[in-house]
């Protein structure tokens, strides 16, 4: 493979018109320059420069590569600058993954305030429902993940977690319940009662099973929704009661009373995942603040419903 420096100090010879002259450019001594031209004439296997009077000219082989060598010129200078706009966040794509409720509340307003702050970096967004967006950064396929994140569970090496929000659950009760009049409702109060599920098996539904767990029975869910609305059109219907998170809970439906949930309290916590490697991004920073303020209005929401 030819040297790339050594075509760079062929590119110099050709241009001064002589050994001397490219030498005082490079900042090379004039031996050393015909010792990189002599070692780039054997990687070629040929002839590069020929004498004329006090300077040389290059032969067509000389001139092909010289050619070349300010192509790859170009091309390295091309690449710092694109380099630098990159660092300095002006261009470049963010990979970003997250769950459904999380989408409207946290990751639209965090995309507007990133889109405006760096309006040359593109967001390769994508909802990874039912799947766990973490496994999305621990494999390397994206920047950050808004994730539903236990704090007692191991994450790995690599990847670094930012608290966003603790997202409480709320119990969801059909208008005419026995408790639709209540403040709150005690977890153990709801042992008894026929369930609507709204989350898949995995992060979102471990804090319910856990707090019921806690409160001495275990759910008896009778009908499965993986969607909110649809979950709360069963519980319209007087098919069960549910628990769903503040998040998922936007837009509750007319026929339904959500009260708070004590003794104890099912909590989310609403994390985002983020390669340590790509914190030294401006745009990925930037896209943190952003959520963690959106973050702050999603919680005042909740809190604002309940």
């Amino acid at each position: 493979m030819l040297d790339v420096r050594r075509l760079q100090v062929l590119r110099a010879v050709v241009t001064s018109g002589t050994v001397t002259a490219a030498a005082a450019h490079l900042g090379y001594t004039p031996s050393a320059v015909s010792q990189q031209v002599a070692a780039l004439e054997r990687q070629a296997g040929t002839a590069l420069l020929e004498r004329v009077g006090r300077g040389v000219r290059p032969t067509a082989a000389g001139l092909l590569l010289t050619e070349h060598a300010a192509l790859i010129s170009s091309a390295v200078s091309r690449a710092e600058t694109a380099l630098a706009d990159l660092r300095a966040g002006r261009t470049g794509r963010l990979s970003v993954r997250y769950f459904a409720t999380a989408g409207s509340t946290l990751v639209a307003p965090a995309l507007a305030r990133l889109r405006a702050a760096h309006p040359g970096v593109r967001a390769d967004l994508r909802l990874t429902d039912p799947e766990d967006p973490l496994q999305e950064v621990l494999r390397g396929r994206a920047d950050l993940a808004v994730v539903v994140h236990p704090p007692t569970r191991e994450v790995g090496e690599g990847v670094r977690l930012v608290h966003l929000l603790d997202d409480p659950y709320a119990a969801v009760l059909p208008a005419g319940h026995r408790l639709a009049g209540a403040a709150s409702v005690d977890l153990h109060e709801l042992a008894a009662e026929q369930w609507v599920g709204s989350e898949p098996p995995g992060p979102c539904l471990q804090p319910v099973i856990d707090s019921c767990a806690s409160a001495g029975f275990s759910p008896d869910f009778v009908i499965q929704s993986e969607d909110y609305a649809t979950a709360q059109g069963f519980v319209a219907a007087g098919l069960g009661i549910g628990l769903m998170p503040g998040l998922g809970l936007r837009a509750p439906h007319p026929e339904v009373v959500v009260r708070p949930v004590r003794n104890p309290e099912p909590v989310r916590v609403i994390s985002a995942a983020v390669r340590v490697t790509a914190m030294e991004r401006p745009a990925l920073r930037d896209l943190l603040a952003a959520l963690r303020e959106a973050a702050v209005g999603g919680a005042c929401d909740a809190a604002g419903r309940r």
